[in-house]
């Protein structure tokens, strides 16, 4: 699959496809019917499939001292939408220019005139344009002016109403994996370079990959089982704290999975760390021996959840 930006036209084999159209953090199951119904259009028609989102988050560029909020980095949307069939990913770089333009210069410029496309198709919910000036209903009307067919996905809603990302960012908040996990389809999952770090999980007999949390919202502070995916393709189980280790100084915000029957090191390589289940909040400890024994009844927890939690694909 292709990554490209609306900076300029798309190439001729992809013009005139079918774009689903979002900010798609998270990608989760209301997400997932949008680019559903958008491939079933394209396939129908033998159109190409883009998935156009928008980087960085609009949110971001408004409020750029937000606290981090990001279910997903743009590497990981670009996997996603390959999975469920895209050919390519379309990004618009959410800037000054983009956020002055009207909901009318978005459709003639961005879209019609760039992406040439034959259909869009977004959520319900979908707004664009300065100051929010186009919603569906407007964008049906600007689309038919441009020979373009608009169509809007109704929210997918569960028993407790219509799934959101920020029902997932509130369930992360508060320690529910399983919530997150049953919404997004998939565990919230950080990725990012191992880091080196003060060696102190090795010293206590249980070493750590080190990973900063970067933009990605801040779940529960506290200890997680985790499955991480390493570079060679395994997938290994582990015991995570997720938080500023209250029992060291100085605080330092990190995630530090320590991965059983691990051996080996990762330092600069690229993982993803999977938060299956939130076991306890952070704790402050008077002595290595105490936290010692915490850390192991900790992995003893962590692998019991682990073997009830379903591997996600």
């Amino acid at each position: 699959m292709e990554r490209l930006t609306n900076d300029a036209p798309l190439p001729d084999r992809l013009r005139g496809g079918v774009i689903a159209l979002g900010n798609f953090d998270g990608f989760h199951r209301g997400h997932q019917a949008v680019v559903a119904r958008a491939r079933d259009l394209a396939r129908a028609d033998g159109r190409p499939l883009i998935v156009a989102t928008f980087d960085p988050h609009p949110v971001r560029f408004f409020q750029p001292d937000a606290e981090p909020f990001r279910l997903t980095t743009l590497d990981q949307r670009e996997r996603l939408f390959a999975g469920a069939g895209a050919d390519a990913m379309l990004v618009f770089h959410f800037d000054a220019e983009l956020a002055s333009e009207t909901a009318e210069q978005f459709v003639a410029e961005r879209i019609a005139a760039r992406t040439g496309a034959a259909a869009l198709v977004t959520g319900q919910d979908f707004t664009f344009g300065r100051g929010r000036g186009g919603n569906t209903a407007v964008l049906a009307t600007l689309g038919a002016a441009h020979g373009i067919a608009t169509e809007a996905v109704a929210p997918v809603a569960d028993a407790t109403g219509p799934i959101s990302s920020s029902r997932i960012r509130d369930a992360l908040k508060a320690g529910d994996c399983e919530t997150a996990t049953a919404l997004l389809t998939r565990p919230f999952t950080i990725e990012g370079p191992v880091l080196h770090g003060d060696k102190v999980g090795r010293q206590l007999g249980f070493p750590t990959a080190n990973l900063d949390m970067g933009n990605y919202l801040r779940p529960a502070y506290g200890i997680y089982a985790v499955r991480g995916h390493l570079p060679d393709g395994r997938v290994v189980g582990g015991a995570a704290n997720l938080g500023i280790r209250p029992s060291f100084d100085p605080p330092k915000e990190l995630l530090e999975p320590h991965f059983f029957d691990f051996a080996g090191s990762l330092y600069g390589d690229t993982i993803a760390v999977e938060l299956v289940s939130f076991l306890r909040p952070e704790a402050r400890f008077d002595s290595l021996e105490a936290l010692r024994t915490q850390i192991d009844a900790d992995c003893a927890e962590a692998e019991r959840r682990l073997a009830a939690a379903p591997t996600v694909p």
